[in-house]
């Protein structure tokens, strides 16, 4: 209806018939369709399921202690800090092994014109790595006219696996340390049956008394003994352990000598029918 035309008019079109079913039963084909393409993922799933490629990560592993290298270490600084102004070829003769074309005659040692050394023990206390295949030794050395030494060692894998000197020692300081620090807080044992039990296993343990000792330890327990027997004195504290299945027994003890020690043992506490028994005394004998 326009305005010059108040009357109203309809107007007919023709469309083709396939357009209109298309139209009505097009949202139906859709939804068909999709349920299809659903169920034909799911089968492929179910028949092969995807992989997922996963990338090789190297995983660094803790490098593990190369003793034989730590040995090599300590060896040559035993022989580099030994020698007698008076046999100088006796020296040289030890330390030719470790040196090589890179290295000066002894090692750059020159000895005095007079007086000797000797090392009483030599053992690494400290260790690091610049590169892979690479150690540098730190040697702690008790020498007879120097007192206490401490030497770097560089020491390298060669490319057949064999040790070999990487460098010239050095003398350094000690490791850092510091004083003497006490256990943390820990609770007192206050059950008068426990601390009987501990103190006589330590006694019958002291004294390396096996027999004894057998009718403290919890079945399937094994304890090593101390080579050198001594007398209990008094226990002077007994703790709980942060872990609450062991105690610390901080004793007196005193060796055939008459020498008096302060000693601290941690020992594995269990309760069976209502006794205690003592499972492990300070160190596992099969480790």
């Amino acid at each position: 209806m326009t305005r010059d035309d108040p009357h109203p008019t309809v107007t007919i079109a023709s469309r083709a018939m396939w357009r209109i079913r298309l139209a009505r039963e097009l949202p139906r084909y859709l939804l068909c369709a999709m349920s299809v393409a659903g169920l034909a993922a799911s089968t492929r799933f179910a028949i092969a399921p995807p992989t997922a490629k996963l990338s090789a990560v190297a995983v660094r592993q803790p490098s593990l202690p190369d003793r034989a290298a730590e040995a090599y270490a300590a060896l040559f600084a035993r022989r580099y800090l030994t020698w007698n102004a008076a046999e100088p070829q006796a020296s040289a003769s030890a330390l030719e092994p470790f040196l090589g074309p890179g290295l000066e005659p002894d090692a750059g040692l020159e000895l005095p014109a007079s007086g000797e050394q000797r090392v009483e023990w030599a053992e690494v206390v400290q260790a690091r790595s610049p590169a892979p295949g690479q150690h540098v030794y730190t040697v702690a050395a008790q020498t007879d006219s120097q007192g206490l030494l401490y030497l770097t060692v560089p020491v390298a894998r060669t490319a057949a696996g064999g040790l070999a000197l990487d460098g010239y020692p050095a003398f350094v300081g000690a490791p850092a340390a510091g004083p003497a620090q006490a256990a943390g807080h820990l609770r007192e044992v206050l059950e008068p049956a426990l601390a009987t039990v501990v103190q006589r296993a330590l006694r019958n343990y002291l004294a390396a008394s096996s027999s004894e000792l057998a009718a403290d330890l919890a079945g399937g327990a094994r304890v090593s003994l101390p080579e050198q027997p001594l007398s209990l004195e008094s226990m002077q504290r007994l703790d709980w352990a942060l872990e609450g299945s062991a105690v610390l027994a901080t004793v007196q003890a005193q060796d055939g000598r008459g020498v008096r020690y302060t000693l601290a043992y941690e020992l594995d506490v269990v309760r069976d029918q209502g006794r205690w028994e003592v499972a492990a005394v300070q160190m596992d004998p099969d480790e």
